[in-house]
């Protein structure tokens, strides 16, 4: 009787061992043991500017969120390559995400600034937002990066931008002769129109060039990130509010880095991308807020332009918009959703 119990305590042991061993060996290795995936990502932003300061709250949310399983460092612009190369150093994984103004490229396809710097078009972040979410932006940018083994998981946008500028910016007259520096796009060819002098300058020269008098004014962002980034002490002239431009922003990563993840933590990137979005438009617009009310103890000049002159303006625009259509199908196509969409708001008829 002893001599059966033995062996039964035996039995029960032996088969309790096997199970903890078999579950053991389904969990895989311990969380600790994992090696993290790691991915270096540079941005369009200085360090000081608050775009940079949200995305990298964003970069360690994502941390947190896959337990330590992705980790994204963040860089600010020129820190691994010039901002114009960024996603030359992506297809050659020497970057495996950014997060620029995706017209960077237009010089490989005009539709990355049509579609992502819709000028003289949209008043409210949510506006282009909800265009970018669910009136087809985001998958149109992603078939635009597509042939260049990029996925853009993300979109967010800054707000409406201002210009700072060394004299008055009252009225579209107020361009003529005017030295601006402008990025590749709709913008610099409406500058051109409106009689301006216009220089092309990477993000990163921008504070000397109008320190020295090489450009007189600026397209950047909005009053406070041009604050943030020295532009004032300079200019003491913006506009505000804004309502030339509104870009894009995108967080864009290698394909092939993205086929590798797994589909939670795929998951977790594009639900944050949302969060990371709404928490630079509301902190820029508070910031934009508190620098507006702030601005005549710092002796600068906030200036509104009436209806009137922003009608001339989006005339002009409008024209342009028309005249991009012809530089491919899918700028033709990123123009005309556009279009569709402000039809819808009431913006244009």
């Amino acid at each position: 009787m002893t001599t059966k119990r033995l062996s039964a305590r035996k039995r029960f042991l032996f088969t309790t061992i096997c199970l903890v061993v078999a579950a053991f060996l389904a969990a895989g290795p311990a969380s600790a043991e994992q090696v993290p995936i790691k991915w270096k990502a540079q941005t369009l932003w200085n360090a000081q500017e608050q775009p940079q300061k949200t995305f990298e709250d964003f970069c360690k949310r994502i941390k947190v969120l896959t337990n330590g399983r992705l980790e994204i460092e963040p860089y600010p612009a020129g820190t691994i390559v010039p901002t114009n190369e960024t996603l030359t150093a992506l297809q050659g994984n020497v970057l495996q995400a950014i997060h620029v103004w995706p017209g960077y490229a237009s010089g490989r396809n005009p539709a990355f600034a049509a579609l992502c710097d819709f000028i003289f078009a949209y008043e409210q972040p949510w506006e282009l937002d909800a265009f970018m979410n669910y009136r087809g932006g985001l998958e149109l940018l992603r078939e635009l990066y597509k042939p260049f083994g990029a996925y853009t998981v993300g979109v967010m946008t800054w707000g409406n931008e201002s210009w700072p500028s060394k004299k008055p910016i009252r009225s579209m007259e107020d361009f003529k002769g005017l030295k601006i520096r402008e990025p590749q796009g709709m913008e610099a060819e409406f500058m051109v129109k409106a009689g301006a002098s216009v220089v092309v300058l990477p993000g990163t020269e921008i504070f000397s060039a109008m320190d020295k008098g090489v450009v007189e004014a600026t397209n950047w962002a909005t009053c406070s990130i041009n604050d943030q980034t020295g532009f004032h002490q300079v200019a003491p002239y913006f506009t505000y509010p804004g309502f030339h431009s509104m870009p894009v922003g995108d967080f864009t990563v290698r394909q092939q880095e993205w086929d590798k993840l797994p589909d939670d933590i795929k998951q977790i990137l594009t639900t944050a991308c949302r969060e990371w979005a709404w928490d630079t438009i509301e902190k820029v617009a508070m910031n934009d807020a508190k620098l507006v009310s702030e601005a005549k103890a710092k002796g600068l000049t906030p200036i509104a332009w009436s209806p009137e002159e922003r009608a001339k303006a989006r005339k002009i625009a409008q024209g342009i918009w028309e005249g991009w259509k012809s530089k491919n199908e899918q700028t033709k196509r990123a123009i005309e959703m556009h279009e569709a969409w402000l039809r819808e708001l009431g913006r244009i008829q």
